[in-house]
């Protein structure tokens, strides 16, 4: 055969091998998006609106109640004190999560971080505050799975991991998360309204911008 008739071969080949190369890279960041959770939220969809049609969520591979009803509204937003920095300290070695008002507590809740996920560690800040948003991941059919619709009071702070509020379970003090901050959805929602950027009145989501930037949130061991 001659060289130049070689290469008809050859080439093609080369294609097939880097296509095949593409496609098990993408099958691998895909796969450890959902185990890991790194991709759970969808957020070309979220809206922040309630979403009443779920009546089942999914926790761990399980089957349990999802949040069936609205949360009742806030009749009057406890914004705290405007003396110093506002900033939320996460303390994952003692599952403690502390929100500052400059050198002053503002409140203190047990929360749970990264089990199946770490949760990052470092300096973050508030980018976008959903009241409810619908997250996912895992392997179905696995005791990594969830599906929790209506996820209340979320603050993301890097990428798609953020503080929210937990119906799913009440094990607060231990890891349970995919790389989430699980909080008491009584303390989630005072930080929702606590934290900037601040929600307007009649809205259920909003992103951190120049004009409206999001508390600081440390998270260390």
């Amino acid at each position: 055969m001659k060289k130049g008739y070689r290469f008809l071969y050859i080439i093609p080949l080369i294609l097939i091998v880097a296509g095949g190369i593409l496609y098990l890279s993408q099958k691998t960041f895909w796969v450890r998006s959902r185990v890991f959770g790194c991709n759970c939220v969808d957020f070309e969809k979220a809206t922040g609106d309630f979403d009443p049609s779920p009546k089942i969520a999914y926790f761990e591979g399980k089957e349990i109640p999802a949040l069936v009803a609205e949360l009742p509204e806030v009749k009057e937003r406890v914004m705290g004190a405007t003396s110093g920095e506002k900033w939320i300290e996460i303390i994952l070695s003692e599952q403690k999560l502390i929100a500052w008002e400059g050198n002053n507590i503002y409140m203190e809740t047990p929360i749970s971080s990264g089990k199946y996920y770490p949760t990052p560690e470092g300096e973050f800040a508030v980018w976008a505050k959903f009241k409810y948003t619908k997250m996912e991941g895992g392997v179905p059919g696995t005791g990594s799975y969830y599906n929790l619709p209506n996820v209340p009071y979320t603050m993301f702070f890097y990428k798609g991991f953020g503080i929210h509020g937990t119906y799913w379970h009440n094990n607060f003090g231990q890891p349970m998360s995919h790389g989430c901050v699980n909080a008491p959805t009584l303390a989630a929602e005072k930080l929702f309204y606590w934290t900037t950027p601040t929600l307007p009145l009649g809205k259920n989501t909003i992103i951190a911008s120049v004009g409206s930037s999001g508390t600081k949130v440390v998270v260390r061991k």
